[in-house]
């Protein structure tokens, strides 16, 4: 799907040099970071999870069983 980013010209700048010292594309710079902002919010959610359900693990019995 085609959309269009609109960046600032410090952030344009900024990608731009990401991307000549990278050797890739500003695209490619890009859909890398939004790959690693997903990733990142997925392992923290996932982290919070298994947080609580260990934390809380009695209670979720006890909810289970009701």
């Amino acid at each position: 799907m085609a959309m269009t980013l609109r960046l600032s010209d410090e952030q344009t700048s900024a990608l731009r040099a990401a991307a000549d010292r990278e050797g890739l594309s500003m695209q490619a710079v890009a859909l890398k970071a939004v790959d690693e902002y997903l990733n990142g919010r997925r392992r923290r959610r996932d982290d919070l999870l298994k947080r609580i359900v260990a934390e809380d693990a009695g209670v979720l019995d006890r909810l289970a069983d009701a």
